[in-house]
């Protein structure tokens, strides 16, 4: 149900315009004001708006104007909606806009859409935790324009060994894989995949190592939109089996072959 006096802040996914969940779908089909994320967002995804629907994008306005569309339009009785790309929840800015519009007594509400790693790894049919390699999932971005906390600089990250996706940072590869290998865990043999719009119908997949990514990508000209995968997931020389589908493994579902 769609709520009154509430800007939903809606995930429209990694781009495949089917990988909309069926909610964002209904919003998108039904608001009257939609601000959307034009420099990241496939196109196709806003033919499900209805056609007196405003289309504000994003990337040609600033954060006062953003937030002064979604809260008149919501005063005046229309569904305004946020439509981000991937999940409203990484590297969106949701909370600079639902922290004031808050103070205006307008309720928020977010969608969350599939993200981007999630995405790039359903293409290369990738299980982002296993067993026997690593538990752990790393998201991050690397540091340029945008700051992060020094404990969060990406040579102290890549000690853990884990999984890593970067997001935003394709054009700043070099710079990643000297840091990952400053680390000390990762070296030039760790696999590496690169994936340019993932689920999109232009979709590319690049895979290699840290010792020649750089190069790849350099020649597939690839410089925006696309995630960066580090780890031995990505190709994985050994791994455990789940303990959870293990014949003689009892747990509160299934006992185990050797229980009698």
């Amino acid at each position: 149900m769609i709520e009154p006096n509430t800007i939903y802040f809606v995930g429209s996914g990694p781009g495949d315009p089917e990988l909309i969940t069926l909610k964002a779908k209904k919003l998108l089909e039904n608001a009257d004001i939609i601000v959307y994320s034009g420099s990241l967002l496939n196109p196709r995804l806003l033919e499900y708006a209805k056609k007196d629907a405003i289309l504000h994008d994003a990337a040609l306005i600033d954060r006062n104007k953003i937030y002064e569309i979604l809260r008149d339009s919501t005063r005046q009785g229309k569904l305004a909606i946020r439509f981000h790309d991937g999940d409203p929840a990484l590297f969106s800015t949701i909370r600079e806009q639902i922290d004031k519009l808050i103070l205006d007594e307008i309720n928020c509400k977010v969608i969350p859409g599939i993200t981007a790693i999630l995405g790039a790894a359903s293409s290369l049919n990738l299980e982002l935790t296993l067993p026997g390699i690593t538990q752990t999932l790393i998201i991050t971005r690397a540091e340029l324009r945008t700051p992060v906390p020094e404990r969060e600089k990406i040579s102290n990250l890549a000690r853990h060994g884990a999984t890593m996706a970067f997001y935003l940072s394709i054009h700043l590869i070099r710079n990643i894989v000297d840091e990952l290998i400053k680390g000390g865990v990762y070296h030039n043999s760790t696999p590496v995949a690169v994936v340019y719009r993932a689920t999109w119908e232009d979709e590319k997949i690049i895979v290699g190592t840290l010792g020649d990514i750089v190069e790849k990508v350099k020649d597939a000209k690839i410089t925006k939109t696309a995630i960066i995968i580090i780890g031995d997931v990505i190709k994985p020389s050994n791994y455990e089996f789940s303990k959870v589908y293990d014949p003689q493994f009892t747990h509160g579902y299934r006992k185990g072959d050797n229980i009698k």
